[in-house]
């Protein structure tokens, strides 16, 4: 008699986040960021690598980065290990993860077409050397941080998919990041654009265009 093995959600997930998130990098950021500096002549990683605040902030940027692979990977080795610990049981249910996986593939489509909107403005930080045109076209008209939205729907999805306290401070630590890094880059495209910024300030929200922040 033959055994044929029944593939679970979990089974789904051990392997979904990992590859999703290599994919989701990998496109979003690598291949977007290779591509700019062909058309650029320079790296779009503008993040400072010094001892100022703005640097400080790089720094952990790319710490919880790299510590979100890194557990990502755990999960898909270590799988019955890393599903039981600091599991939040009453949101581990199967609508919480079908939604945070819609979440994060809608989160995919939705920066990797505010990437390309963005074509040569594409920077990963705030590029005082060149300036680049204020955008307010596409997904501009709905977000004037789209990325950083899409960014955080992917992680509220990752959080859904699989309810854990480390998942749940990846969301925190990366949405109080990004709304610092917004900040920054939002007073220095109102010294560069001026009045330009400042209408579409007022027009579009900070994160979603009916919340005007």
């Amino acid at each position: 008699m033959k055994f044929v093995k029944t593939y679970t959600m979990t089974d789904f997930i051990r392997f979904f986040i990992p590859f999703y998130f290599i994919f989701f990098f990998g496109v979003s950021f690598l291949g977007i960021s290779i591509l700019v500096a062909r058309r650029i002549g320079k790296n779009p990683d503008v993040l400072p690598k010094d001892d100022s605040a703005y640097g400080l902030i790089g720094l952990y940027f790319k710490i919880t980065i790299f510590s979100l692979f890194i557990y990502a990977l755990f999960i898909l080795i270590f799988p019955d290990a890393v599903f039981s610990i600091f599991q939040i049981r009453f949101l581990n249910i199967a609508l919480l993860k079908y939604l945070g996986i819609s979440l994060m593939v809608i989160a995919f489509i939705w920066v990797f077409i505010a990437q390309i909107q963005m074509k040569n403005s594409w920077r990963i930080g705030i590029d005082d050397e060149l300036k680049t045109p204020l955008i307010t076209h596409g997904l501009f008209r709905f977000s004037r941080n789209p990325v950083f939205l899409g960014m955080t729907m992917s992680l509220t999805g990752f959080f859904f998919t699989f309810p854990t306290m480390i998942a749940f401070l990846f969301l925190i630590t990366g949405s109080i990041l990004m709304q610092i890094q917004i900040r920054l880059e939002e007073a220095y495209l109102l010294v560069q654009h001026g009045s330009a910024y400042s209408v579409y300030k007022k027009s579009v929200g900070r994160m979603l265009g009916f919340i005007k922040t």
